[in-house]
């Protein structure tokens, strides 16, 4: 059982901890040119620029003073296989997709050959989870291989999610199962499709060797087939990246305002170069005294920008049906980006108390409906970490909430008015639309899609108005279709007084209402055939999410009702275990 790659993987020379500068090299000069694995350009900053674990060892232990652990990948493997790839991502990046081809590429993508000019660290984090402090935490099986500068001048974060044990594992293994990887990976891709901020996914390899795990913590282990996922970021930093240095106190509180710092200089610059003439001071509502000047403090302005991209994404969450799963503030990204792809699930039949984590039943703390007021439950603890720092004071961190709601409730407004192709919101009518979907258990991604149908057509007999609603709304009685026959003469009388043709209305309905979703029976499916050796079906699925809006003829079956089977434990439903 040989681990060797092949003679022509590439292997990395020794390595300085400390990286010196970008090597500017031809990605940057030549935006057109296509790089090969070895000209990728490298610029280590958060290893060059943050303090270091002093240890090497990735026996599990509290890490103190220190935002990493310089550590490298050892999962075993055995013929590791490329599953799917992202060409996309490897654009953003400026790789040549011939790269995927080389014979090597499963070895360099799985951690047994080191990528040259490579330096792979793990990053120490706390968190809440579900609300309760846990203390250290960090990349238990998460490994960075470095960052690079791409021809835009963008960084962007490697990372292996599997590669092996860090100091920050715990009692675990630091690996990954082939159906979780596939999860991630066709997440993180259907996500960015769907114009949601995310993560990206580059490729997704097997270990070919096998990874016992139970599932459903019943004390049933079975052996799964293992994977690694290389994730895309420009940067993995969450709030308990500052939630730990916060909590440790004394010397770590320095820690806190150097990792703000460096976050700022690097992820929101403009945020340097603030002046009294950008007009970012405003009154808190509490007299003339309660004044925020953002300008006097970039850390302040840096959390009312987190807090509302924050607020931002969930809102968009909140527009497609998506449900995180495990909103614990190890999972949350300071760039405001979807992050950590566990027991996430899209709705199905529209349920606001909807959680796909079995972990999270009995409170359902994490659930869609919970979502918003998480958010800002999270970015509270954020700011308290700045506060704890003395980077903010309680007026500012205040503020800062105050702009996540007034942030949410605008863009989520926004949202669910394209949603029904209305030009202004109307609260009674979307919230009777909701209140509906709720009672009568309507699948959220079709109902909408099938709503761009509806004619602005006063003609219409109130017996024919519900026609074009007929595939979302089943099953329902007669007291139930005169209550939808209701509210969709009050929707058209909205549309008949807005003057939008029906048919620009449907094409911009049809812009914002995915046709596809990642459905999870969808993920099982593929991960199913998967498990036997056949990736097309990943494959065609990631085709399928790379255009959610559009129609594609033949492809209707990844837009159907789940079927009977889709609702057994493992597939609606999983834990936080993979």
């Amino acid at each position: 059982m040989s681990t060797e790659p092949p003679p022509t993987a590439a292997v990395a020379p020794p390595l300085d901890p400390v990286a010196g500068e970008p090597d500017n090299k031809t990605s940057t000069e030549n935006p057109n040119v296509k790089l090969k694995l070895e000209d990728l350009n490298w610029d280590h900053s958060f290893v060059r620029e943050l303090p270091a674990d002093p240890l090497t060892d990735i026996s599990s232990r509290e890490v103190l003073h220190a935002c990493y652990s310089r550590v490298s990948p050892s999962a075993e493997v055995e013929n590791p296989q490329l599953v799917v790839w992202s060409e996309s991502v490897a654009d953003i990046l400026d790789l040549d997709p011939k790269e995927f081809e080389r014979p090597d590429f499963p070895y360099l993508f799985s951690g047994a050959s080191p990528l040259k000019g490579g330096l792979s660290y793990a990053q120490c984090y706390g968190g809440h989870q579900f609300g309760v402090w846990a203390d250290q935490l960090g990349d238990g099986r998460a490994i960075t291989l470095g960052e690079l500068i791409n021809s835009k001048s963008q960084r962007w974060e490697l990372q292996l999610k599997g590669a092996g044990k860090t100091p920050y594992s715990r009692n675990a293994d630091g690996l990954a199962v082939l159906r979780s990887s596939i999860r991630e990976f066709l997440c993180s891709e259907a996500m960015h499709n769907l114009g949601i901020p995310t993560t990206r996914a580059l490729c997704l390899v097997t270990t070919g060797k096998l990874v016992s795990r139970d599932m459903f913590y019943d004390g049933n282990p079975k052996d799964e087939p293992g994977a690694i996922v290389c994730r895309v970021a420009q940067s993995f930093l969450r709030f308990g990246s500052f939630q730990i240095h916060a909590k440790r106190g004394n010397e770590d509180l320095e820690i806190v305002k150097t990792l703000a710092d460096y976050t700022i200089k690097h992820h929101f610059p403009h945020l340097e170069s603030m002046s009294k003439s950008d007009s970012l001071s405003f009154s808190t509502g509490e007299g003339n005294s309660d004044v925020v000047d953002l300008t006097s403090n970039k850390y302040a302005a840096w959390l009312v920008e987190v807090a509302e991209r924050t607020a931002s994404l969930i809102a968009k969450w909140q527009g497609v049906g998506f449900t995180h799963g495990v909103l614990n503030t190890d999972n949350m990204s300071v760039l405001g980006l979807t992050i950590d792809y566990g027991p996430f699930g899209f709705l199905d039949a529209f349920d606001p108390s909807f959680t796909p984590n079995t972990t999270d039943l009995p409170g359902r703390r994490y659930c869609f409906a919970e979502q918003p007021d998480i958010g800002s439950w999270n970015i509270g603890q954020f700011g308290l970490a700045l506060s704890t720092a003395q980077l903010i004071n309680k007026k500012e961190l205040n503020y800062a909430l105050e702009r996540y709601g007034s942030k949410f409730m605008d863009e989520y407004q926004a949202i669910m008015t394209k949603k029904v192709g209305l030009s202004r919101y109307n609260k009674e009518l979307i919230g009777e639309l909701l209140n509906n979907m709720a009672v009568d258990k309507v699948d959220y991604t079709n109902f909408f899609r099938l709503l761009s149908n509806i004619k602005a057509d006063s003609d219409v007999p109130d017996k024919d108005l519900l026609v074009p609603l007929k595939a979302a709304l089943l099953d329902i009685g007669r007291e139930r279709k005169e209550a939808w026959t209701g509210w969709v003469k009050r929707y058209r009388a909205e549309l008949l007084s807005s003057g939008v043709s029906d048919e620009e209305r449907k094409v911009s309905m049809n812009s914002v209402n995915p046709r596809y979703i990642l459905r999870n029976y969808l993920c099982q499916s593929a991960i199913d055939m998967a498990e036997q050796g056949d990736y097309e079906e990943v494959r065609r699925l990631l085709k399928v999410m790379e255009k959610p809006f559009d129609d594609q003829p033949g492809m209707e079956r990844y837009a159907r009702l789940p079927p009977a089977w889709a609702y057994r434990p493992g597939v609606c439903m999983l834990s936080c275990s993979s």
